[in-house]
């Protein structure tokens, strides 16, 4: 990869965001009805590439469901709203009707509500008995605290989300979560993350992860950059990570981990170049928050908003674009490439030749800018 001068004293590696490539066709096409977007995750078959971000204004129980009667998995936040108010109805229309001015500061004083056990097992009970797969979300902090009341609820998939996650968290003051001893200890596929470069994913990969979150997460919400001055664009981060899995793949002689992309995936085109770069699958928060079902009543906003001491992301609005049929599935009314993603990526995929999501990873790729 390429490196620019920056000045006389630092250089910087030159990356790529969705906006800065596109996708190249093939010599070859097929009929869409032949293209599948289908695809294994341990030990499940989903039917479409799509996560749900664990965030408020994305997933409740009832959108978790609805995700997984769609073919994909929907994450529940489980330091959200739904374990800390048996009721959050009332919250989240408060939420919706903040100033610009006040909300971070009502989001930290919302977010100081304690958590409750018996809503973490309530929760994750009401989403396993409508018959879908079953994933909760916990930072690393929270799966320290909480993960035997998820283990014991009956979660099938855990996901460990943060910022930024390592495999070697150092601290003077307090014992880290040891990332390769708790997946081995627990009996369900763990996906981690984020990871923003190769060496990273490398090591999430070997604590024993079945998934890597590729990203940041909350790419419309988040402050990252403006806050704290770190940025990862994202077309060059699945790329690296993609390499990283193909290593980890001989390295382990042949165990495969997962590549679930994760912030800026806004867009149907989004979607589409981050599986050509490399990602088996994308985690859609701002996409999905625009459904009229969704939580958030057209507003979105992640845990970074609610950091106590650093808030590191904001309340923004996205508004609504339809129904999450139809932001899956359409039909769509528009060409924003808000609706329709499913329908936008089975079309990239036939116009290039590819019959399913892992061969689509192979496309060809161009800088545009």
């Amino acid at each position: 990869m390429s490196e620019v001068e920056i000045g006389r004293g630092k250089r910087a590696r030159r990356a790529y965001t969705f906006d800065d490539v596109a996708v190249v066709p093939s010599r070859r096409t097929r009929d869409v009805q032949e293209v599948s977007t289908s695809w294994q995750f341990d030990a499940y078959h989903l039917e479409i590439p799509v996560l749900s971000a664990p965030m408020d204004s994305v997933t409740s129980p009832d959108t978790a469901i609805a995700i997984g009667k769609a073919g994909g998995l929907g994450v529940l936040d489980l330091e959200g709203l739904w374990t800390r108010y048996e009721d959050p109805t009332q919250v989240l229309e408060e939420i919706a009707r903040l100033s610009k001015s006040e909300s971070t500061a009502r989001l930290q004083e919302i977010y100081s509500a304690p958590i409750q056990n018996e809503l973490v097992v309530e929760r994750l009970r009401q989403i396993r008995d409508a018959g879908v797969t079953v994933a909760g979300a916990l930072s690393p902090g929270g799966a320290q605290q909480l993960w035997r009341s998820v283990i014991d609820a009956g979660v099938d998939v855990f996901v460990i989300r943060g910022t930024t996650v390592s495999a070697e968290h150092v601290s003077a003051n307090r014992e880290p979560l040891n990332l390769k001893r708790f997946i081995y200890e627990l009996d369900v596929p763990v996906v981690v993350g984020g990871a923003v470069t190769y060496t990273s994913a490398l090591h999430l990969m070997r604590t024993g992860a079945a998934g890597v979150l590729a990203g940041y997460g909350g790419g419309a919400s988040s402050a990252n950059r403006r806050t704290v001055g770190i940025s990862s664009p994202m077309a060059t981060t699945i790329a690296d990570i993609a390499a990283a899995r193909r290593d980890f793949l001989d390295e382990s002689s042949g165990r495969y981990v997962h590549v679930i992309a994760d912030g800026s995936v806004g867009t149907s085109g989004d979607l589409v170049k981050a599986i050509a770069c490399g990602a088996d699958a994308v985690m859609l928060g701002t996409a999905l928050a625009r459904a009229t079902e969704a939580p958030g009543r057209g507003w979105h906003w992640g845990a970074e908003a609610r950091h106590t001491k650093l808030p590191r992301g904001e309340r923004v609005e996205v508004g609504t674009a339809g129904s999450i049929e139809e932001i899956l599935f359409g039909p769509s009314h528009s060409s924003k490439g808000q609706t329709n993603l499913m329908g936008a990526l089975r079309h990239a995929m036939a116009a290039n030749g590819y019959s399913d999501v892992k061969e689509f990873q192979r496309a060809n790729l161009i800088v545009t800018k």
